[in-house]
C-alpha cells in the first residue's frame, strides 16, 4: 500500500508585477529603446510588453503569473531587453523564492526597488558594472488561490494554498480497491498474453497506489485508503494500469478510469460495486474488464455539508482578482508538469502517462467525437424545454379539448388569484422531485460508452483524436481533416451569428436606427402603457391568456404580427463583411 506524501506538492502562484525600470545604459543611446521584461521561473519564461514609454525610463505595470511548488528552490529571474537592438541585455536580477512575500487575501503588497546586474565584456573577460540600473517590482505569493491541476469538471480540491484560511473538514473518504477481473491481456511474454496490474486513486493533493499483481487477469488487491473531505462537490478518480517497467522498461498502458462524484454518495452507506474499465485508443473502444471498488463517505458534520452548497465553488480570490481563461489554461499546464516531474521522481515513480491521464491533460484538444457527444448532451438538455413548448402548442391548437379546458380554469385561477402562482410552482416542483425519488440511482456513476459517443465514431476520427500536437500526419491527411473542421466551424459559425442577429434586433428596437420601426415600437410602448393604467391587469392577463389559447378556427398558419416586426428590425449583420 503505497501513499505518495502531500506536504512537499502544495503548490502556488507567483504573481510578479513589473512596474518600471529606472536609468537603463543602452549601448546606443541615440536611438529609442524597445524595452520588455523576460521572467523566468524553471522551464516557465513570459515576457512583458515592448513599453510604451521608449526611454531609458520604461513603464510597463503588467502581471505575470507562474506557478510555483513547495520547497521553493527555485529563483525568480528577471532580464531587461532591447528588442529593438538584436534583444540586448541591458541588465539581470535573480529574486529567491524563499525571500518572496507571502498572503493569503487581496491586500495590497508593497513594492519594492532591485538593483539590475549588467555585465561587460574587457579584454574577454566578463566584469560586473560598478553601477547598475534598477527595476520596480511588485512580487508575492499568492496562497489565496486554488492552483487547478485537473480538469474543473472534475476537480478533488478545491481549497485555498494557504494553510491559514481553510475551513474545518467535513468528512471521511474511505476507498478500498478490492480486486479486477476479466482484464485484457495488455502485452505478450513467452508467447502469450499477460496483464501486470496496478491502481492509482487521487484526490485532493493526496496520491496513491496499489502493489502490482503480476501475470493475473484477476488481481486482488484489498487494499484501504482514507482522505479528508472539505467539499461534497468534488470527483475522486480511480486509474488502472499496466505495469511496463517490468517488462523491457516500456512505458505504463492505461486500462480504465473510474470517476465518483461525492455529492452522488449517501453518507454513512458503503458501496461495493464493480464498475467497468473502458479504454478508447485508435482502433475503437473496448471494455478492458471491471475494477471493484468499496467507497464509504463519512460526514463529521452535516451542518457544514450543508453549508458548502450555499459557497462559492472557489476561493474568494478567484473571483476578487480573477485570473483570465486563457492564464487558468496556462498555469493549469504548468501545474501538471510540476506534479508529473514530482511523482516521477518519488520510489517507485508514477510515470508521466500515469499522471497526465489521470488528470485529464488531453481534455481540451480537439475532437470530432467529444464535439458530437457535447452536442447531443445540449440537446438532451433542450429536448426538456422543447417538449414543454410542443406540449403548450399542443394545448393551444386544442388536441385534447378536455386539457385546454382545464388549462384554461387553471389560468384563470391564477390570474385572478396571483398570489396563488409562485406557491403553485413551487409546490408542482416538490411534487415532481418526490415522484422522481423513487427512481434515484442506485449506484454512483460510471463511464457511460453512448454518452461519450465512442460507440459510433469511425476510424478517421479517432486517428485525428490520437495524433500528436503538432500533427504528425501528411499534408493530404491534414488538408481533408481541416477542410472537414472548416465544414463544422462554418455550421457553429452560422448558429452563432443567428443568435447575435436576434440579440442585436432586439436592442436596435429603441436604437433608432430603422426610424419607422423604432417610432412604431415607442407608439406601441406609450399606448400599452395607458391601456394597463386603465385597465386592471387581470383583465388584460385573462383576455391575454384566451387569445393565446384560442382555438384552431381562429388562427392563421401565417406568422403573428409581433414576429413578423421583430424579424424586419435591422441587426449588424447588415455591417458584416
Amino acid at each position: 500500500m503505497l501513499e505518495y506524501g502531500c506536504n512537499n506538492y502544495w503548490k502556488l502562484y507567483v504573481r510578479v508585477n513589473v512596474i518600471e525600470c529606472q536609468d537603463l545604459i543602452p549601448s546606443d543611446r541615440n536611438k529609442p529603446v524597445e524595452v520588455c521584461v523576460k521572467v523566468a521561473l524553471g522551464n516557465q519564461a513570459f515576457r512583458t510588453q515592448i513599453s510604451p514609454v521608449k526611454t531609458i525610463n520604461p513603464i510597463w505595470n503588467e502581471d505575470l503569473v507562474f506557478v510555483a511548488a513547495e520547497p521553493f528552490e527555485e529563483a525568480l529571474m528577471l532580464t531587461v531587453e532591447d528588442r529593438g537592438n538584436k534583444d540586448e541585455i541591458l541588465g539581470k536580477c535573480l529574486l529567491p523564492l524563499y525571500s518572496v512575500h507571502r498572503r493569503w487575501d487581496n491586500k495590497a503588497v508593497h513594492s519594492k526597488w532591485h538593483n539590475l546586474e549588467k555585465h561587460t565584456v574587457i579584454d574577454g573577460e566578463k566584469k560586473e558594472a560598478k553601477f547598475a540600473s534598477r527595476i520596480h517590482l511588485r512580487v508575492c505569493l499568492d496562497g489565496g488561490y486554488h492552483v487547478l491541476d485537473e480538469s474543473t469538471n472534475y476537480s478533488s480540491d478545491l481549497r485555498p494554498t494557504a494553510k491559514q484560511i481553510w475551513k474545518p473538514s467535513i468528512g471521511i473518504l474511505e476507498l478500498g480497491i478490492i480486486s479486477a477481473k476479466g482484464l485484457s491481456p495488455m502485452k505478450t511474454r513467452d508467447g502469450r498474453g499477460t496483464t501486470d496490474a496496478f491502481c492509482v486513486a487521487k484526490y485532493g493533493n493526496k496520491w496513491v497506489r496499489t502493489r502490482t499483481i503480476i501475470d493475473s487477469f484477476s488481481p486482488t488487491w484489498n487494499e484501504q485508503y482514507t482522505w479528508e473531505v472539505f467539499d461534497p462537490c468534488t470527483v475522486i478518480t480511480i486509474g488502472a494500469f499496466d505495469n511496463g517497467f517490468l517488462h523491457k522498461g516500456s512505458n505504463d498502458s492505461r486500462i480504465g478510469k473510474v470517476r465518483i462524484r461525492l455529492s452522488t454518495l449517501e453518507t454513512e452507506r458503503v458501496y461495493t460495486h464493480s464498475y467497468p474499465l473502458i479504454a478508447l485508443d485508435p482502433s475503437g473502444v473496448k471494455k478492458m474488464g471491471e475494477v471493484q471498488l468499496a467507497v464509504r463517505f463519512s460526514c463529521t458534520s452535516y451542518i457544514n455539508m450543508l453549508h458548502k452548497y450555499s459557497q462559492p465553488i472557489l476561493p474568494k480570490m478567484h473571483y476578487v482578482h480573477p485570473l483570465s481563461m486563457s492564464q487558468t489554461d496556462r498555469l493549469r499546464h504548468h501545474a501538471t508538469q510540476i506534479v508529473s516531474t514530482r511523482l516521477g521522481r518519488a520510489e517507485p515513480p508514477l510515470r508521466r502517462e500515469v499522471v497526465e491521464y489521470m488528470l485529464d491533460v488531453s481534455s481540451h484538444l480537439w475532437s470530432v467525437r467529444r464535439s458530437k457527444a457535447n452536442f447531443f448532451r445540449i440537446v438532451n438538455v433542450v429536448s426538456g424545454f422543447v417538449g414543454l413548448i410542443k406540449w403548450f402548442d399542443s394545448i393551444c391548437h386544442w388536441t385534447n379539448p378536455l386539457t385546454t379546458l382545464l388549462i384554461h380554469v387553471l389560468f384563470v385561477i391564477l390570474i385572478l388569484s396571483p398570489e396563488l402562482i409562485l406557491p403553485t410552482t413551487f409546490l408542482y416542483l416538490f411534487v415532481v422531485g418526490i415522484w422522481r425519488y423513487r427512481r434515484k440511482p442506485r449506484h454512483p456513476p460510471h463511464m457511460d460508452i453512448r454518452l461519450s459517443h465512442a460507440d459510433a465514431v469511425n476510424f478517421d476520427e479517432l486517428d485525428e483524436e490520437f495524433d500528436t500536437f503538432p500533427t504528425s500526419k501528411g499534408p493530404h491527411v491534414v488538408r481533408m481533416r481541416y477542410d472537414r473542421l472548416r465544414s463544422i466551424g462554418g455550421r457553429i459559425q452560422t448558429v452563432a451569428g443567428d443568435l447575435a442577429t436576434q440579440g442585436e434586433r432586439f436592442h436596435s428596437l429603441l436604437s433608432w436606427r430603422d426610424p419607422r420601426a423604432s417610432a412604431l415600437f415607442v407608439t406601441f410602448c406609450l399606448v400599452t402603457a395607458i391601456v394597463l393604467y386603465v385597465i386592471p391587469f387581470q383583465v388584460v392577463a385573462l383576455l391575454f391568456v384566451f387569445y393565446v389559447l384560442r382555438h384552431p378556427r381562429f388562427r392563421t398558419k401565417l406568422p403573428s404580427m409581433p414576429a413578423s416586426f421583430f424579424r424586419r428590425l435591422p441587426s449588424g449583420a447588415d455591417s458584416m463583411l
